[in-house]
């Protein structure tokens, strides 16, 4: 991948403060993207590291431009303010990341009805409104990409029971990516979902009951970040309508050695992959 490559493009990342959005967007501005980052976290939280402003600071510091806009992926005149703000500052928007996401794993008889809207909420209505307000601007970009990160429709009966809520929501936002893959087939901007073979070091790990053990077996949010710019790097028409796993995209493009992602020899599987470890298996 090339730095001409990414010069000059705009990525809008939603939940973009830390973890995998942050990943991805410090990935792009190392090819010399603009990355604006839509985020709740204004102010420091004593459970998460961050904030958009800090996550703004890291994406200048590693060669791009950034603009951190404070505001909730749920609400339409947020994600419409950020979407001016981009366009105002840079002119445009040639790459939409769908990212920020909310789980709650609980069986659904002691599941609240707060924790099932919001998932529903972040999900599938924050990637359908974000989405929705960068179609115009994406509409004139030469090098378009709407990526949502989100699994492979997998209908095994376990990933189906298991938390049927939470997979309600990934599906709807997996659903809508692969929709409007079909229903903008005609207009040269790719449409795909990322996801990750195995389980991923965010906060939302750190912050588990067991979180040390789960650390040690995930991997780093680097892996989806590189897998992300090598997809991005690509021509819409070749990414679009796809479902990719992270170490499936990179293996493809050569990467030999996943040890240096961490997670050691065995890493967790992430949830809706079932299957043995793949291309992505560290080396020995």
């Amino acid at each position: 991948m090339t730095r001409t490559e990414f010069s000059g493009r705009t990525m809008l990342v939603s939940g973009g403060s830390r973890g995998i959005g942050l990943a991805i967007g410090l990935g792009a501005a190392r090819l010399g993207a603009n990355v604006v980052l839509l985020a709740k976290t204004a102010e420091p939280h004593p459970r998460l590291p961050g904030t958009v402003h800090t996550a703004a600071a890291e994406i200048e510091a590693a060669g791009g431009k950034s603009l951190a806009v404070v505001g909730d992926v749920r609400s339409e005149d947020d994600v419409r303010r950020a979407v001016e703000a981009a366009v105002d500052r840079f002119g445009g928007i040639d790459v939409c990341v769908n990212n920020a996401s909310a789980i709650a794993v609980e069986p659904t008889e002691r599941l609240s009805a707060k924790k099932f809207d919001l998932m529903q909420d972040i999900n599938v209505r924050g990637t359908f409104l974000l989405t929705k307000a960068c179609l115009p601007h994406l509409r004139r970009s030469a090098a378009a990409h709407v990526l949502t990160i989100a699994p492979p429709l997998n209908l095994n009966p376990y990933w189906l029971g298991v938390h049927p809520s939470y997979t309600l929501s990934k599906y709807g936002m997996t659903l809508l990516s692969l929709g409007w893959a079909a229903e903008y087939a005609d207009a040269g901007i790719a449409f795909s979902c990322l996801w990750p073979e195995t389980y991923i070091a965010t906060s939302a790990v750190a912050n588990s009951p067991d979180a040390e053990q789960l650390i040690a077996k995930s991997r780093s949010p680097q892996i989806m970040a590189d897998a992300a710019v090598e997809i991005l790097g690509r021509p819409a028409a070749e990414a679009t309508g796809q479902c990719y796993i992270d170490a499936d995209v990179l293996a493809e493009a050569g990467v030999t050695d996943f040890s240096g992602y961490g997670g050691g020899t065995d890493p967790l599987m992430d949830f809706f992959v079932d299957r043995p470890l793949g291309g992505g298996a560290a080396a020995e």
